[in-house]
């Protein structure tokens, strides 16, 4: 097979993880992470810079990240606009992770695309017949636009988010979520579509200096 380990990672392929292709996009990816989690909140323009190099979708209103932010490689992270990010999530991108427009993740949340073998003699390092190597692979996982993934939710490689979901604090996303949905616990579950009940009429309770209910609330 002529087909590099860089392209077998990203095609969901198994690879060899200590191969001198990886480890190059490896190294450059967590190193630019490196220096945008160094880089002080003041200097804006040479932190902006740093993560359009580490994210190249992350240009142009693609998304705003705050620090601490963790990642692989950076270049598998598609970015659609106006994307939020919170402290100290990480994204483990070996298979692409793609965020729709208006997407946000809450503190503490980890996006996992990497797998590894079940089995410990097939999981572990080794010698095969043609020298040494660290097999696994990884599954993509794509959010869909105006998703909102709360504080340390965790979401599994292979699974799709679809539109305007949320998934609820602490949950673990092992399995797809149709659009409209809110999903929560371990593993995460569908518990309801997100329905006119759900409107709080936010600029007129804004105005009024309410407290913002949602109808479904105020109807308890």
């Amino acid at each position: 097979n002529t087909m590099n380990n860089w392209d077998r990672m990203r095609a969901g392929k198994l690879y060899n993880a200590d191969s001198a292709d990886i480890a190059g996009y490896h190294e450059k990816g967590m190193g630019l992470c490196d220096k945008f989690n160094r880089t002080p909140i003041w200097m804006k323009k040479r932190k902006q810079r740093i993560l359009e190099k580490m994210i190249p979708s992350a240009k142009d209103g693609g998304a705003c990240i705050f620090a601490p932010f963790y990642c692989e490689y950076g270049v598998n992270i598609h970015f659609g606009k106006g994307c939020f990010v919170n402290y100290k999530c990480t994204f483990l991108d070996c298979a692409p992770i793609e965020l729709g427009d208006g997407v946000w993740i809450g503190a503490n949340v980890t996006i996992a695309t990497p797998c590894h073998p079940f089995l410990s003699e097939e999981r572990l390092p080794q010698e095969y017949p043609d020298g040494f190597h660290d097999l696994e692979y990884a599954k993509p996982i794509r959010i869909g636009d105006g998703s909102w993934i709360c504080s340390s939710a965790t979401i599994c490689g292979g699974v799709t988010i679809g539109k305007n979901c949320i998934v609820a604090a602490g949950a673990v996303v092992n399995r797809d979520i149709p659009d409209n949905c809110i999903a929560a616990g371990v593993p995460a579950r569908v518990l309801r579509k997100l329905d006119e009940q759900d409107r709080m009429n936010v600029w007129d309770t804004y105005m009024k200096n309410e407290v913002p209910l949602s109808q479904r609330e105020r109807e308890r």
